[in-house]
């Protein structure tokens, strides 16, 4: 656990060091290593005879963390709303009407399905894993290779992170309050992650671990892997695909219902990527640094956590 965070801050030192050159080639790589990892934790899988048996319980499980943390998270972003509004000494939180949609609006519909299709192609590549583990003699687990592939990818992401040299502007530009909903999203979502575990036959660190992966479920799986075994990782993954599709889907609806941040805080770690574009219709376009604040807070979060609780 330690070796991960000594690599991801040395990414980001190194991503500090290089602000003044030009990176084009490290977003690529990060997508192809999570695309690798994908791939040799779905062989992990497939060559696992028991994981493989229980999928359907599996993903029962994985429904059931996902409903209970997305709920939790849609009811403490609500109350934070609730008392943004409440205090709110300008228009900074003030929710936008239709009209707001402007050009994000328009190309809503393709954004979506630009993210759906990264949503299947991760898919694709744990289903090809899968396939390569359940019917060739392939054995991941004794290699060691998705341990250093990870290394891989978190030193790329450190290096995104230290690289970003706007990040700290705009935390600054943030309403001090609007700053308090990654803690609404990740005490809501842990709460409700908890609460599943009183309907699985898994404890509380477990469903806790599932549910910190806030929808990034790339890495969050990947960890879980690493730390719990491929049966917990597979739960992970298909929870965390579960809170960004129906983010994808939902978004709209939950602004309306319960507010511009529950639209935001349903997004987790993706709110600054893939569903950044659906969460700017839904909530207005002043959120739309709220959510990259937001996202990048879950994003950060999520080795932390998720490591934390698959040690308990």
């Amino acid at each position: 656990m330690f070796v991960i965070f000594a690599v991801l801050f040395g990414g980001i030192l190194s991503g500090r060091l290089l602000r003044g050159r030009r990176l084009g080639f490290v977003l690529p790589a990060i997508t192809a290593i999570i695309w690798l990892l994908l791939f040799l934790l779905g062989a992990e899988v497939g060559s696992d005879p028991a994981v493989v048996g229980g999928l359907a319980t599996l993903g029962v499980a994985a429904f059931a963390v996902f409903a209970l943390s997305v709920a939790g998270s849609i009811a403490a972003s609500w109350l934070l709303w609730r008392y943004v509004r409440r205090h709110r000494s300008g228009g900074t939180a003030e929710p936008q009407g239709k009209g707001d949609g402007g050009p994000a609006g328009e190309s809503s519909g393709q954004s979506m399905w630009t993210a759906l299709k990264g949503s299947l192609v991760i898919v694709a590549f744990f289903v090809a894993g899968s396939l390569v583990g359940l019917f060739t003699p392939f054995n991941v687990a004794g290699t060691g290779i998705s341990t250093w592939v990870l290394y891989a990818l978190m030193f790329c992401v450190g290096i995104t992170l230290g690289h970003d040299a706007s990040l700290a502007g705009r935390v600054r530009q943030l309403d001090p309050r609007l700053a308090l909903l990654p803690l609404a999203t990740a005490f809501g979502t842990l709460l409700g992650a908890a609460a599943a575990a009183l309907l699985l036959p898994w404890g509380a660190a477990d469903t806790l671990a599932v549910g910190a992966g806030f929808g990034y479920y790339s890495l969050s799986s990947i960890f879980i892997a690493d730390l719990r075994g491929p049966e917990l990782a597979t739960v992970a993954l298909l929870c965390n695909v579960m809170r960004e599709i129906f983010t994808l889907l939902a978004a709209p609806l939950v602004a309306h219902l319960f507010g511009p941040l529950a639209a935001v805080s349903i997004g987790g770690a993706t709110s600054f990527d893939t569903t950044l574009p659906i969460i700017t219709r839904a909530a207005g376009r002043p959120y739309a640094v709220v959510s990259v604040f937001h996202g990048c807070a879950m994003d950060f979060s999520v080795p932390f956590l998720v490591t934390f609780f698959c040690s308990l």
